[in-house]
């Protein structure tokens, strides 16, 4: 296993990168959607909740990665002694009527074969992304974690109809009327999923690129009247059957996971790891299920995150592991104190895995 941390688009700075490096990791995933709230750009520690318009206003529709600028981000992130593993979340503004079926759908698929063959091109192994059309929706903030550390949690089941215009709780046309999307089954959803999968998936192997699946986030059944797909451990199972490609893999968020309310957290790493599915992983911990739960720091919540990581190693899982998010600790640097004392705990950990 490698340790890596992500970092937004807008936190590839090379100080962040030396700080990755110092703090011991060796590994970066670049997540390339920026989220903003009033113009100012935002953690997903901090997301809003009693809003129509979600994150805000998705990217340009027009402006696709180029290899150019994956390549110049990658060798930007080797010049810090590391290596760019993958990138995380097609903007919504690409690929929105995919995951809404709507009149953009066959354009759309073109700008996501587009971008597979480009980070393909640019040296980068795997792109993470999340099948959902409300995105992360309905988490809270607050003093959550140990000694009142603030961290992210949910209060209760979130609904807030999101409205025509949005998709990935984030606006993809402002012009829209402010009235609820039309509802869809979750079977409808799934026959999206299968749609897409079926269509990118020989793609992405022709470009050496594995597409890494996240989890639902949080993950209830549905968040802003709409249904989610992987809520439940067993769901990832229905994703990975749709396709039999070794470039369908899981992009394993052990926090959703634990988060749910079906499933053992250590029997569910376990299935996956076996099937060699795993991306990458997300580690986190957490205190609780949905919809009321709370993040914790990764030593002091319900997952023996140690135990974890010594079942990737026993199934032989040799990819990269980050803290996807963390508490922010008291002190100057709140967010680079709780990411360097999680970083830290899960180096100690590979340390007793050799």
């Amino acid at each position: 296993m490698k340790l890596g941390l992500g970092l937004y688009r807008h936190m590839l700075t090379p100080e962040n990168l030396a700080f990755a490096r110092q703090a011991g990791a060796t590994h970066i995933v670049g997540h390339m959607v920026d989220y903003f709230r009033g113009g100012q750009h935002a953690h997903a520690e901090d997301q809003p909740t009693g809003t129509d318009r979600g994150w805000g206003l998705a990217g340009d529709p027009d402006a696709l990665w180029t290899v150019a600028e994956l390549s110049q981000i990658r060798r930007e992130v080797e010049a810090a002694d590391l290596k760019l593993e993958a990138i995380e979340n097609f903007d919504p503004a690409h690929w929105h009527d995919i995951l809404l079926d709507g009149p953009l759908r066959e354009r759309h698929i073109e700008n996501v074969k587009t971008l597979i063959r480009h980070v393909g091109e640019a040296g980068i192994p795997i792109i993470g992304y999340n099948f959902s059309i409300a995105g992360v929706a309905g988490r809270t903030t607050g003093p959550y974690a140990r000694g009142g550390a603030p961290s992210v949690g949910m209060e209760g089941p979130y609904d807030l109809p999101m409205t025509k215009g949005m998709a990935w709780n984030m606006v993809v046309d402002d012009t829209a009327p402010p009235e609820p999307i039309a509802p869809i089954s979750p079977a409808q959803l799934w026959d999206r999923l299968e749609r897409f999968l079926n269509e990118v998936l020989p793609v992405a192997e022709a470009a050496g690129v594995t597409l890494a699946a996240h989890p639902d986030d949080p993950p209830t059944p549905t968040v802003r009247g709409t249904p989610r797909l992987v809520y439940q451990p067993s769901l990832y199972q229905k994703l990975i059957d749709i396709n039999p490609s070794p470039a369908n893999t899981l992009e394993f968020c052990v926090g959703s996971l634990a988060e749910m309310t079906e499933g053992d957290i250590y029997d569910t790493v376990e299935t996956y790891a076996r099937q060699n599915r795993l991306g990458y992983v997300h580690l986190r911990n957490v205190v609780g299920k949905v919809p009321t739960y709370k993040e914790s720091f990764i030593d002091d919540g319900d997952i023996d995150v140690l135990r974890v990581m010594r079942i990737l190693h026993d199934c032989d899982f040799d990819g990269v592991v980050i803290p996807d998010h963390a508490p922010q600790m008291s002190c100057a640097a709140p967010w680079h104190a709780g990411m360097a004392y999680a970083l830290g705990f899960m180096a100690a950990g590979l340390k007793t895995l050799k």
